[in-house]
């Protein structure tokens, strides 16, 4: 059988700076698409608690219209031409990015800098989008395998800014109105904590001449983040009782260290052995495959600037729990002691690089996990540096990493 060989290329990454601060990240490709967007350092971590929501409801309603256009315009101008305009919300972050057909990259650059200098949010518009989160929020509620992952943080952030979920309440939902919104764009939404990000065939240096000229009435002051990290809670245990499910769900987490960990790489890496998207991860083999007690479990990490989560998930009949929780234990425990012999990690560590690799072909994510990583970080990695970092890691460095497993905390809603 012949063997396919190829020559991994990376695309090109430049850095600029406009004169009001703002960064700029851009990769050039030969992809017929192009993806642009703003990351903002703002999020559900920065409100307070009579403005809980408040992130989410402006990533919301920052569509509904500018000074100069309607929310029809905001809403048709990239569809089109066949592209997409949306956004998301995290603790920390706003996105709003375009995906569309090489060749309109003005006109989602203008788009989404209309926008973040000049949203009006109209008093009607907001009035309907708030039946929208609302139903948002009930319907969350209302998915306990997605629920449980805010009583968990809840508990373990407990005393913090990080304990609450993004959405808010239907309480706090009714208190915000156009001067509330318009005053969490000019506070939070400023040129220094904001990255511009693009990645497609033009140019860079088009790029930033775009952006230079578009983004520059963005002349908002910048004010100090104003972040405490969260302080280590003691591990707890708990059953909730209260939901009505046919399904026991649990997450078993524990906290970690954030983005600007030197082993954030060893973390995700053995989150992806433990209970990555492969059927051959040590959980679901454990507790899917040998025993059929469960329909998903898997582990992940979740990283914030300064702090992160690494947890485990799996829903099971309520019966099964404590099973399911021993059989746990046996893999996870073994971790925290024992290195992995270098063959298995080197097993391991291809999995992971290929499916880095697959990932790579989804250019947005990629555009978006690039703006991120400048945000915070103040660079990026290509693939390539990615994969020679994974390659780094040591039986020793995911030692360490796994460390934190021992003092994990348990929360149950049956």
């Amino acid at each position: 059988m012949a063997h396919i060989k190829f020559e991994m290329t990376d695309t090109a990454i430049q850095y600029h700076t406009l004169p009001n601060g703002m960064r700029i990240v851009a990769s050039t490709t030969r992809l017929p698409v192009e993806h642009c967007g703003v990351v903002i350092n703002a999020g559900s971590r920065d409100e307070s608690p009579e403005i809980h929501g408040l992130a989410h409801f402006v990533e919301h309603t920052i569509f509904k219209g500018t000074g100069s256009h309607r929310a029809a315009f905001v809403r048709d101008r990239m569809e089109l031409v066949g592209g997409e305009l949306n956004a998301y919300t995290t603790k920390e972050e706003t996105a709003i990015y375009s995906t569309f057909p090489a060749g309109h990259l003005e006109r989602a650059l203008s788009l989404i800098a209309e926008m973040v200098i000049d949203a009006n949010f109209p008093e009607a518009e907001l009035a309907k989008e708030k039946l929208v989160v609302g139903e948002e929020i009930d319907t969350y509620l209302d998915t306990p395998a997605d629920a449980i992952f805010d009583d968990f943080e809840d508990i373990i952030y407990e005393g913090s800014s990080l304990s609450h979920n993004i959405l808010g309440t239907r309480e706090s939902l009714s208190r915000f109105d156009s001067s509330t919104c318009r005053k969490w764009l000019e506070d939070r939404f400023t040129p220094g904590r904001t990255v511009f990000f693009y990645s497609g065939p033009t140019a860079p240096e088009k790029v930033f001449s775009l952006a230079e000229k578009h983004f520059k009435g963005f002349t908002r002051h910048d004010k100090p983040l104003d972040r405490e990290i969260p302080r280590i809670n003691p591990t707890f245990s708990r059953t909730n009782d209260s939901r009505e499910s046919f399904q026991a769900h649990t997450v078993i987490g524990t906290r970690i260290p954030g983005l600007l960990s030197p082993n954030r790489l060893d973390l995700s890496l053995l989150a992806n052995i433990i209970g990555g998207p492969g059927m051959n991860s040590l959980l679901n083999v454990a507790l899917r495959e040998r025993h059929g007690l469960v329909y998903t479990i898997d582990a992940s990490t979740s990283m914030m600037s300064d702090n992160g989560l690494l947890t485990i998930y799996f829903g099971c009949d309520p019966d099964d729990v404590k099973r399911c929780l021993r059989l746990i234990d046996r893999v996870i425990l073994p971790l925290v002691d024992t290195p992995f012999s270098q063959r298995k990690l080197e097993a391991a560590k291809r999995q992971f690089i290929g499916q880095l690799t697959v990932g790579s072909v989804n250019s947005e994510q990629v555009a978006i996990s690039m703006g991120r990583n400048m945000l915070y970080r103040g660079t990026t990695r290509t693939l390539r540096e990615t994969i020679e970092a994974v390659q780094a890691i040591t039986p020793e460095s995911i030692l360490a990493a796994a460390r934190p497993l021992a003092e994990s905390s348990r929360l149950t809603l049956k």
